[in-house]
């Protein structure tokens, strides 16, 4: 153990050397490395939590770098774990780092997650947490929940000791939320809320003060208003890995996502229509006369300017909220409706033609 570095906590009596041990032996996986993660990992990593897990599929853009704080602009374009790793190494280089180049899906989800002690959620989109929510269940893992919604932050302590789960409190599968890149965010304002799931992991490790299951706390970044509303079990989540699979792997088989070469491949033909569900501000443009634009936010209010019975590849910037409409026109009878993999990102990389994308 090195006390030097440890030092200004172990002379705390909550901590000691019992405690760093603690510390050295538990594994944690940090599922994003955007903000959230960003925020998570230095204090994690500085604490000496012995293992870490990091799992994103994502590589680091300009857009990032306003909050996701770890990232330097001479990374743009690497992968985030492999650059959070290199990070969290520098700064702690007695640690184990597992970098994961993946997306948590329902094929990765249960095998990952047995590995590692307390499962943390950096993620920005509903699907996801609902997937890590479910199988933190199947595998007896507690989940540190975080969500940025403009100034507003919370956070909470899931499937603790078989308490409450992600699903007593948000039940409504299908609820439509936006994420940071519709509604936009301050950087400081997912630095706080990473650092709210830090402190409850360490809680946790160590067994001391009082950890947020059965509560939600609300932090208002504007007036610093603090509120903790507590509930009770509701929802009893079928925790078998039959059910698990039914759910998250059958439905992949019949997957409303497309690759982006696939994608491409229609893009002349007049008879598919490109919709575009990203805010009108965000750029390039898919400069097509069969595209579309409509925000997601007002989608469902328009949907009278589609046809049902048309074929609509749906996108947005990473491929996020672009799943999110297509679940929406399949629940209005757009039978063929599908969502490109890794959105307008993943199309300019592919086809980087001026021509085809404006400005």
């Amino acid at each position: 153990m090195e006390t030097t570095r440890y030092n200004r906590q172990l002379i705390l009596p909550e901590v000691g050397e019992n405690g760093q041990e603690k510390l050295q032996q538990a594994k944690v996986l940090i599922i994003g490395l955007g903000g959230l993660g960003a925020a998570v990992l230095p204090y994690l990593a500085a604490a000496g939590i012995g293992e870490i897990g990091l799992i994103d599929e994502d590589v680091i853009e300009v857009s990032n770098l306003q909050r996701q704080v770890i990232y330097k602009t001479a990374s743009v374009g690497n992968s985030k774990v492999e650059e959070a790793k290199n990070r969290a190494l520098e700064l702690n280089p007695t640690l184990k780092i597992n970098a994961i180049v993946e997306r948590v899906n329902g094929k990765n989800a249960l095998s990952l997650f047995e590995q590692y002690d307390i499962i943390v959620d950096g993620t920005d989109n509903l699907s996801s947490k609902y997937l890590i929510n479910d199988a933190c269940c199947v595998t007896k893992k507690p989940f540190v929940y975080g969500s940025v919604y403009k100034f507003e932050g919370q956070v909470s302590v899931f499937n603790y000791q078989n308490g409450p789960t992600y699903r007593c409190v948000f039940p409504e599968e299908n609820a439509a939320v936006r994420n940071c890149n519709e509604a936009g965010v301050m950087g400081i304002s997912v630095g706080i809320i990473g650092m709210f799931q830090a402190n409850e992991v360490l809680k946790m490790v160590l067994g001391i003060g009082e950890v947020l299951a059965g509560k939600l706390l609300v932090y208002n970044m504007l007036n610093s208003d603090q509120q903790k509303f507590e509930f009770s079990k509701k929802q009893i989540v079928k925790t078998d890995k039959t059910t698990f699979d039914h759910k998250y792997n059958v439905a992949t088989t019949r997957n409303f996502e497309i690759p982006t070469s696939v994608a491409m491949e229609q893009i002349n033909q007049p008879e598919v229509v490109f919709l575009d569900v990203r805010n009108l501000e965000e750029s390039p443009k898919l400069a097509q006369s069969n595209c579309i634009q409509i925000p997601l936010s007002e989608l469902e209010q328009e949907l009278h300017q589609l046809n049902p019975q048309s074929k609509i590849i749906v996108f947005c910037q990473s491929g996020i909220r672009s799943k999110t409409a297509v679940t929406l026109l399949r629940k209005n009878q757009f039978i063929s409706a599908f969502s490109i993999m890794g959105g307008m990102n993943a199309m300019t990389k592919f086809e980087p033609n001026e021509t085809l994308f404006v400005s």
